[in-house]
Order: structure tokens, then sequence, then C-alpha cells
């Protein structure tokens, strides 16, 4: 029987795959590092597609070891269109400077379950209606449609922001389904710290972290809160899922927007996949709160950030971008200290903007310093922009 060989290249969730398909269903996967640092906490995501099963076969019988070992790395199955049949196998291999590492795809009924959930996100209806969501180092959420009509009807406890508030967490287990607990039954609060960190960045109507908006002329306008969500996946390696918001005008310009918005195990960066149309261009921001900080911004590398004392600590935020997209940023001043963001302005391509947004803070402990947020932010984007290739055979 002759073979067909073919090449399918493809980008998905930063990793670049190339497969040569074959009938066999044990496969040798090579994963390969071209950039002189170590590789970690990056997502290999293998498609059904490229790893060429049938449509009765199930991902999650799958697993993937190293060879020469009887360890089986931890996995990830995700059905990504929420049709009931899982789409892709996620895994983060650990990869030396300038080195490839050779697996192998097994399908075997003995692959170990994790056991812990490390991202996670959910509605939040006991807190009126945020989404939010973590990983190991990092915490997140944004507001819901009740939370804004609570404000417009000049009600107290109302959120109206389509900005992206920041958990200071210092511990690297779950704290989500503990802090609005409770915050919830009335036993303590997620605005103290009590040793797992806690809530004390303001977002009000900046940007937060990564909220996007539009400048015409010299205003830049934005949505409301989001009006419907959907979880994709939680997991060991990653949670996603999609906000969806109400058609927003901007001097005349008539916006819609989508975030698919994913996390996953060890990074501090949220990525942010926004389906955008009426505009051909799209900014992101970060809020300067008091403006006693630092603004720094790369356009050769692709980054922005800001360093500032917050408390009694210091946080950086930052945002990172694909290569050929950020045109260019700016600290946007304004007489309310709310509207005050370091903006940066993207090409919106194939009616989409892709960018990766979030926090360190000092206490948490890996980042003490300016420099080291930044270095982390400018080591990001070189991984995003050079991703680990994979081959399967």
């Amino acid at each position: 029987m002759r073979k067909h060989k073919f090449i399918l290249s493809i980008l998905v969730a930063g990793t670049f795959v190339s497969y040569s398909q074959k009938v066999e269903r044990n496969k040798l996967i090579t994963v390969t590092n071209s950039l002189n640092i170590e590789r970690e906490f990056e997502t290999v995501s293998l498609s059904r597609v490229s790893l060429g099963l049938n449509p009765s076969d199930k991902l999650e019988q799958y697993g993937i070891k190293e060879i020469g070992t009887t360890d089986f790395l931890v996995s990830q199955c995700v059905d990504e269109d929420g049709d009931g049949i899982t789409d892709v196998l996620l895994f983060q291999p650990k990869i030396m400077a300038r080195s490839n590492k050779k697996l192998e795809l097994i399908r075997t009924a003995a692959i170990p379950k994790a056991s812990e959930i490390w991202c996670y996100s959910r509605f939040v209806p006991e807190r009126i209606d945020d989404y939010a969501w973590e990983n190991n180092k990092v915490a997140f959420r944004t507001y819901g449609p009740v939370a804004q009509k609570i404000t417009e009807d000049k009600l107290k406890g109302g959120t109206l922001t389509s900005g992206i508030d920041a958990w200071l967490k210092r511990v690297e287990y779950p704290i989500l389904n503990k802090w609005y607990a409770k915050a919830s039954d009335g036993t303590g609060t997620y605005h103290k710290d009590t040793g797992e960190g806690l809530d004390n960045f303001h977002v009000g109507d900046s940007r937060g972290i990564g909220g996007v908006a539009l400048k015409v002329d010299s205003v830049y306008y934005f949505s409301k809160n989001f009006t419907t969500w959907k979880t994709i996946t939680t997991g060991p390696i990653r949670t996603s899922f999609i906000l969806t918001y109400a058609n927003w005008d901007a001097a005349g310009n008539k916006i819609s927007e989508v975030k698919h918005i994913s996390l996953d195990y060890g990074s501090f960066l949220s990525k942010f996949e926004i389906a955008v149309s009426g505009t051909k261009t799209l900014s992101t921001g970060i809020t300067l709160h008091d403006n006693n900080g630092k603004t720094e911004g790369n356009l050769k590398e692709g980054w922005i950030d800001y360093w500032q004392p917050l408390d009694d600590s210091e946080l950086g935020t930052g945002i990172v971008f694909p290569k050929n997209t950020l045109i260019s940023y700016e600290k946007y001043m304004n007489s309310n200290k709310e509207l005050c963001n370091l903006y940066a302005k993207l090409k919106v391509k194939n009616n989409k903007v892709v960018y990766y947004t979030g926090f360190g803070w000092k206490k948490q402990g890996e980042f003490t310093t300016k420099e080291a947020w930044e270095n982390y932010l400018g080591l990001f984007a070189q991984k995003i922009n050079n991703p680990i290739t994979v081959k399967i055979k």
C-alpha cells in the first residue's frame, strides 16, 4: 500500500506543530527548543487531526511519556467546541536550551489522572455575577450584567467596568472558592491579607490589567460589563472561557467584542484572544492608579509595563504582544485618575487581537524588582514569538 506523507503546520496555543501522518497508533513526538534559554511551563497543544486519530478514538485514552522512562507527563484533554468530543491534548514539556526531547504518545488505560485542578475558572453568582479565574501563581476577575444594572440603577454594591481585576495571591494552592466563601458567609474578607494574599487592586473605570478601549481623536471609549459567559475547560494545565460583550459605540464606530481568555499552569499572564469588528485598531491598557510608579515599554520586543508601590509592597503589571501587532504605546493622563492608563495600540488582524496580560507581586516572591519583572516580560515575548516546535511521526 502506498503511503502518502504530508506536512501540516498549525499554530495552536503558542506551539508550532508539524507532523507526518502514519497509520500506527503509537507516535514519536519530538519537541525542539530553538532558543538559548530553558523552556518550562509552556503548553503544547496536539489536535485530533495532528495525531491522525479516527472519529471513534478518544483522546482521554492517550498519554505522553518521555522515551526511556516509565513516567507519564501531566496532560489535559479539552473539548474546545462543546460538542462532547475532546479536540486537543495539552501537556508541558521541560526542554533545555537549544535542544530537543523525544516523547511517545501511548494509548493505555494506565494514564495517571491529575488530582489537582490548578487552573480554574467559574461564574460566581454568590458575588452578584463575577467571572473569576486563577492558576498556581495569579488570580483575576471581571464583572457581569447584574453588577452593571445595580450601578446604573444608582443602588449600592454594583460594579460598572469591563476592566480586569487582579487578586494578589501568594500561595500556590487554589484560593478563589475559599475567598469567595468567607466573604459570602461573613467569616472573613478577601480585602485583608491573612497569609494567602488579598484583593487590594482598584479597577473602577480604568482598564485594570488588560481591558480594551478604542481611541477616537483624543478620547478613549470602551465597553461595559460582559453580558454572557461560557466555561470551556478547567484542569491541571489550562482554564479557558469566553466572555461576550454588548456592542458599544466609539464616536460613531459600532464595536463588537468577544473575549476568549485562557490561563496556563505556571504563567503569570492570561492570554486574551479578542474577536472584534468595527475597527482596524484596538487598544489595551493597564491602570496607573495614583501615578506614583514607573511606566516602560519596548516596541521591538513587544511589551509594556507599570511598576508601582501598592500598600506595603510593590506590584508589576504588564502586557506582552505577538510580533508585528504592537503599533505604539502612550501614558494617557486625565483629570479623572481612573481614566489614566498606560495604553498599547494594536493592529486588528482578521478581526482579532491577541495579547498576554498579568502581574507580578513583590510579596509573592518571584519578582522583587522592576528589572526582574521586565526581564520576565522580555523572555515571555521571546517564547511566544519563537514557539516550541513539535514533530510527530
